[in-house]
């Protein structure tokens, strides 16, 4: 009877114990330094969501190979739910063309999107340029001679920006950086003549007033960059292209704690604290969630291959 009494218990705790979530630290894996748009915006979220979970937030940044090492170390996780990531868009929809990652897009379960922001090229005071027109013009009068930092050679940046370039007959040498954290202070030091990034990588430098934006990858411009035009008004709009921030987790993770917690992080970035996190840094909130995320991916996947192609970067 006692064996009984312990069997018919254990039935009952088991599957409570086994609904217990989370269990542990969630960690957020960042595949980028410190210090850019991804890196602040996680650790926003983090702050917001605390530990309503029931257990505590950790940010962890994993930099390297345009953020493809970090992806991985997400992909690799235990689909349990107590790993996921913070990522911009150069990881899934570039990276994976030009440096042949061990991961597909099809291994990544997309959580949510949080909203996007303009590439900038952006000058030093001194530049002898007041808008867009006359950077172009100063540039294309002197090939070869200007510099400009990016997010990593291969990047939706790099590749977009390039396109731009090549369109506009425009001849600069390209330095690849890991992120924000490493371009801003180059460009501030005055290793390279334009930073080149998110709009919110260079705002505390526009802030400052040590960086003007005229080079803006949208359509049109930005209000937190008003010295700034976009190519729409060098007659490419074809040609826009944006940077994205996201969560992302390995394929796996049981549905009900999905749903946990794509409840618990859309619900941190719908907050007035977070749309105002987004708004300080030049960021447009737009929120896409789980399927509308994975399949502005995919869209975004297909068009870089063909760019990676004509700079010679195709990875085969």
């Amino acid at each position: 009877m006692r064996r009984w009494f312990l069997a018919l218990l254990a039935c009952f705790a088991l599957p409570a114990a086994a609904q217990t979530f989370p269990d542990r630290p969630i960690r957020i894996i960042v595949p980028v330094n410190p210090g850019g748009g991804t890196d602040i915006f996680a650790r926003a979220l983090q702050e917001i969501v605390g530990n309503s979970l029931g257990q505590p937030i950790i940010v962890e940044n994993r930099p390297g190979a345009s953020g493809t090492i970090g992806v991985q170390q997400v992909v690799e996780a235990r689909p349990d739910g107590h790993t996921l990531g913070f990522i911009w868009n150069t990881p899934l929809t570039s990276a994976p063309h030009t440096l042949g990652t061990r991961y597909t897009i099809q291994a990544v379960a997309p959580v949510f999107q949080v909203g996007y922001s303009p590439f900038a090229l952006c000058a030093r005071p001194d530049f002898p340029a007041t808008d867009l027109a006359s950077m172009v013009a100063a540039i294309r009068a002197r090939p070869n001679t200007y510099t400009w930092g990016n997010e990593g050679l291969g990047g939706v940046m790099h590749l977009g920006v390039e396109r731009i370039l090549r369109r506009l007959n425009l001849e600069m040498t390209t330095v690849p950086f890991q992120g924000a954290g490493q371009t801003l202070p180059a460009f501030l030091g005055g290793h390279i003549t334009f930073f080149g990034g998110s709009l919110v990588g260079a705002m505390p430098a526009v802030r400052a007033g040590t960086a003007r934006c005229y080079f803006l990858t949208t359509v049109g411009g930005n209000p937190s960059a008003p010295e700034g035009s976009g190519v729409g008004s060098l007659g490419l709009p074809e040609m826009a292209i944006t940077i994205w921030w996201g969560m992302i987790a390995p394929q796996g993770i049981p549905a009900d704690r999905m749903a946990k917690l794509t409840e618990t992080f859309t619900a941190a970035a719908r907050t007035p604290r977070f749309q105002e996190v987004m708004q300080a840094q030049g960021a447009i909130s737009e929120l896409l969630v789980g399927e509308a995320m994975g399949r502005a991916i995919q869209a975004e996947y297909n068009a870089p291959g063909e760019v990676a192609r004509s700079l010679g970067l195709q990875k085969q």
